[in-house]
């Protein structure tokens, strides 16, 4: 869990942007999401060589 300390003089909307950031760095919901469904070893592999054919017929064409 996050704990962010806010100070005397900072605002929450300070505060709240400080903690949106700190969250993005540690890649916590995507984290979140990836452990909401199991997926197959099988799969995810699959999944990368897709992606990773995507991206190079996309580099292929510029």
């Amino acid at each position: 869990m996050l704990i962010i300390e806010v100070k005397e003089t900072e605002s929450i909307d300070r505060a709240l942007k400080r903690y949106k950031r700190k969250v993005q760095n540690v890649r916590l919901i995507q984290e979140l999401r990836r452990r909401k469904e199991f997926v197959k070893p099988s799969v995810s592999r699959r999944n990368e060589i897709l992606k990773a054919v995507y991206k190079t017929k996309k580099q292929s064409e510029e």
